[in-house]
């Protein structure tokens, strides 16, 4: 189990190596930084002043190698736009995504349990179809689109929910966070289910595909005989084991969530990360697009790394495997 760990730890950092130079490269060669934070009349020996300011002038692989010891140290140098550290900036917006990627990862993960082993023992009924309806519609319509029905909805006609921003912030230390208030329950309710949506109805489909087929083992029928009850049959044995691959997928998704946040906080004016990577782009800001390419990175590779030892853990057969040795 050692071992194990150990090697996947060990592709973890070869994965951050190689993105790490893609943002590098993304730093370096995506235009001229100088030219992003003097004016266009400024005089050539105070661009030179600046330039080496910035250690622009010495070789790329000192600039490689200055740039990945201040990555591991979390500096990410200064934003071009917003004259501060890319560091505090992020430190700043990552609150927002974290609280928004959790609350919606939360809703898929309930919602989607629920909804696929109601749809998997009930497959017959009109709620079981319904279920299906909705999980085809969560997977065919665009992320943003149902982040415009539903402010129109709930924000414009019906005027129950707010249409933009985190409402009232409570700060404890440096994070701030909208769950002790009214107004920030109520500004997150939309954007968590626009952003856990698809993923709710992944979960869903993959939960009643995976208890059909539980259903039909021959240890389930076993457990029949044996006189058990139906509820211990499907949520003692039968569901215990569909979730097996739902913890890989979920913890994936979580992942995918933090990512791919950028649509639901540009149409929620969400203060978060992916907002912010957005103007980052608008506005040529190499040093925050980099920052949030590694940060990103960090997160998949840490989540994926958790959910291999998890998997081994639940999971007895691969433990078995990962044991044996080679």
């Amino acid at each position: 189990m050692l071992a194990f760990t150990l090697r996947r730890a060990v592709q973890a950092i070869g994965v951050m190596i190689a993105v790490g130079i893609i943002a590098f490269a993304m730093f370096r060669f995506a235009g001229d930084p100088v030219s992003q934070i003097v004016s266009i009349d400024t005089p050539a020996a105070e661009r030179e002043a600046v330039r080496k300011s910035l250690g622009l002038d010495d070789p790329v692989l000192i600039q490689f190698a200055r740039y990945f010891v201040n990555a591991a140290q979390f500096k990410f140098g200064v934003s071009y736009q917003f004259r501060q550290p890319v560091s505090t900036l992020l430190a700043e917006r990552l609150p927002a995504t974290l609280e928004l990627a959790i609350c919606a990862t939360i809703f898929a993960m309930v919602f989607g349990i629920l909804m696929g082993v109601y749809a998997a023992l009930r497959r017959d009924t009109l709620l079981a179809k319904l279920c299906q309806a909705v999980s085809l519609i969560g997977i065919s319509l665009p992320t943003f689109l149902i982040g415009i029905l539903l402010i129109y909805l709930f924000a414009v006609t019906l005027g129950w929910l707010p249409s933009f921003g985190r409402g009232e912030m409570v700060r404890i230390g440096w994070w701030t966070t909208g769950l002790l208030t009214v107004s920030g329950l109520k500004a997150l309710i939309m954007p968590s289910i626009t952003l856990g949506l698809f993923q709710m109805t992944l979960i869903m489909r993959l939960v009643r595909a995976e208890m059909l087929e539980v259903l039909r083992t021959d240890y389930i029928r076993f457990a029949r005989a044996r006189g058990l009850t139906t509820r211990a049959i499907h949520f003692g044995h039968a569901l215990k084991n569909t979730l097996v691959p739902v913890i890989t997928v979920a913890g994936l998704q979580f992942g995918s969530v933090i990512a791919f946040s950028i649509i639901t906080e540009s149409v929620f004016q969400w203060p978060g990360m992916g907002l912010m990577f957005v103007q980052a782009v608008q506005n040529v800001d190499i040093p925050i697009m980099a920052a949030y390419l590694l940060m990103v990175s960090l997160i998949f590779v840490t989540i994926n790394l958790v959910v291999d030892i998890l998997y081994t853990i639940v999971d007895p057969r691969l433990r078995a495997t990962v044991s044996r040795p080679a």
